[in-house]
């Protein structure tokens, strides 16, 4: 055991002094390796947390959640605008025999949507995104307050003139999100309202949710202010936890094609969107992407594999009366091989550590403007390590056969 030690600790040694002495070929070497680990590890760093970020995106929009609306949120070109504009918009009485009929929703919510102006004092902040909600809003589609409360059962009973206010809206108009509780807005109509909590900062998501720059009002109250049918609403439906988002999606079309009175020959007139759709659409769309950036990552690493493979023939050459010598002394074909495979692939790891410091510095950069966080995961550093001790092994294994095989007598006299 202490024997093979210091085989190896001898090896180590003797491929550093080599590398140190020949500096320019050793950076020369494991540039192209370096080139091919920022490739493939900074495309999936950048995608796997883009992915993550959307994945959470659809989270907060809640788990097996169905929203029924008038428009289809992934589109098609088999539903043209025209036709989606033309159905009939979600009514608030629509809530309570969806409610009655289906045996697999756990609750119910109707969210209205609108632009509007709201002030506080000199500050104005024009076309804020409204939403009238009800009591079953939080349950249905998660939210998180940072500072004061949610509407009461009684505020929503009553259309009290209370708001809850989204945290962009709270600093524009009050500087930080504390100084808006208890604060009254004065929107547009010469209405009123008292804020009693600010939304949790959270990102506009990919469908249009927009609760940083929002004021949300209880559903009858909004209504004193815009007609129904003039705030595009929806109708948010959350499943029992033993139920399939596609069991309950068939149920609702059931139940919504009864509430509609439309015949069979009819087709549906609104548009059931599933979260758990757009989960695997990402998932399937980033994927592709993950095999498309992995390509071209591994043509990378092949062409700096044969940069290091050729400058290990080329060290092989140089070294072989070095070889011979050793040989002749007594060195086993196996130290040999194992002295220049160490090599090789102590180039790969110096490139692969380049590549990843040149990857860090790219998630640092791209931080900022994509506004969620790019970071190197523990896998895909462990994934790092692995392809170039992979990289380094296949890019000397015929180098160090070739000198391990050589003939010490051959080798001294070239």
């Amino acid at each position: 055991m202490r024997t093979s030690l210091n085989i190896l600790a001898n090896s180590l040694r003797l491929t550093i002094q080599e590398l140190r002495v020949n500096k320019l070929r050793t950076s020369l070497s494991f540039i192209g390796v370096a080139f091919g680990i920022f490739c493939i590890i900074g495309v999936l760093a950048t995608v796997s947390s883009l992915q993550r970020n959307i994945q959470n995106e659809v989270n907060t929009l809640g788990s097996n959640t169905i929203y029924i609306d008038k428009w289809e949120y992934a589109g098609g070109p088999d539903k043209p605008f025209w036709k989606y504009r033309a159905r009939p918009t979600m009514k608030y009485n629509e809530v309570a025999l969806i409610k009655e009929r289906s045996q697999l929703l756990e609750d119910v919510s109707f969210l209205m949507r609108y632009n509007n102006i709201i002030a506080y004092g000199n500050n104005v902040l024009e076309n804020a995104v409204t939403y009238g909600i009800t009591e079953a809003q939080t349950n249905v589609q998660p939210l998180q307050i940072e500072t004061g409360r949610y509407i009461s059962s009684a505020e929503f009973t009553g259309g009290s003139a209370v708001a809850l206010i989204g945290n962009d809206n709270a600093e524009k108009l009050f500087g930080s999100p504390e100084r808006a509780l208890n604060k009254t807005l004065e929107i547009v109509g010469g209405k009123k309202a008292t804020i009693v909590g600010v939304i949790k900062k959270e990102g506009k998501n990919f469908i249009g949710w927009d609760y940083d720059n929002c004021i949300m009002l209880p559903e009858k109250f909004a209504k004193q202010m815009i007609k129904e049918d003039d705030s595009n609403p929806v109708i948010i439906v959350k499943g029992k936890a033993n139920v399939t988002p596609a069991a309950l999606k068939d149920e609702l079309e059931g139940v919504m094609r009864q509430i509609r009175r439309l015949s069979p020959k009819q087709e549906d007139n609104f548009s059931l969107n599933s979260v758990e759709a757009f989960s695997k659409a990402i998932d399937g769309l980033f994927g592709v992407i993950d095999v498309v950036g992995g390509i071209i990552g591994i043509i990378s690493l092949i062409v700096g594999m044969f940069g290091i493979a050729n400058i290990m023939f080329v060290t092989v050459k140089e070294r072989t009366a070095v070889i011979g010598l050793k040989k002749a002394i007594g060195a086993k074909s196996s130290s040999i091989l194992f002295e220049f495979l160490m090599e090789a692939t102590i180039l790969c790891l110096m490139g692969g550590a380049m590549g990843l410091t040149l990857v860090y510095i790219l998630t640092l950069v791209l931080s900022g403007p994509l506004h969620f966080p790019v970071y190197i995961s523990f896998s895909l550093l462990i994934s790092t390590i692995i392809i170039c001790l992979v990289v380094g092994i296949l890019a000397g294994i015929f180098p160090a056969s070739r000198a391990a095989k050589m003939d010490p007598v051959v080798a001294i006299r070239s």
